[in-house]
């Protein structure tokens, strides 16, 4: 698991983006499209077009960071949002990359009885 930082935003880019990109060129993205640092702890998260795939973003001060995640099967849960960026929970990114929908997320248990 990503090791995210209690403090850190996390933000996904609506839409949909190249895959092949890098950290350099995704960056470059979140700079100018999303309007945010890159460079600035935050996560930034990319989704390519069929759905399956992730990439992932960070600098942690030492270095930059580049995490990708494919599902074998289904599409990861995303805004249907043409641009712009939505900010998420470490919970909800948790769910995201567990290929959950977390836009809805429903108990699965409910007790039938007090006492």
């Amino acid at each position: 698991m990503i090791p995210v930082p209690s403090n850190a935003r996390i933000w996904l880019a609506a839409g949909v983006i190249d895959m092949p990109r890098g950290f350099n060129t995704l960056a470059a993205q979140a700079e100018k499209v999303l309007e945010l640092d890159p460079y600035s702890g935050q996560l930034f998260v990319f989704r390519g077009r069929r759905g399956d795939l992730l990439k992932i973003i960070w600098w942690d001060a030492q270095g930059a960071c580049l995490f990708s995640k494919r599902l074998e099967k289904g599409r990861f849960a995303w805004p249907a949002v043409k641009g712009g960026k939505i900010s998420v929970k470490p919970a909800q990114l948790s769910m995201l990359l567990e290929g959950i929908d977390w836009w809805m997320p429903q108990k699965t248990w409910r007790p039938l009885k007090v006492g």
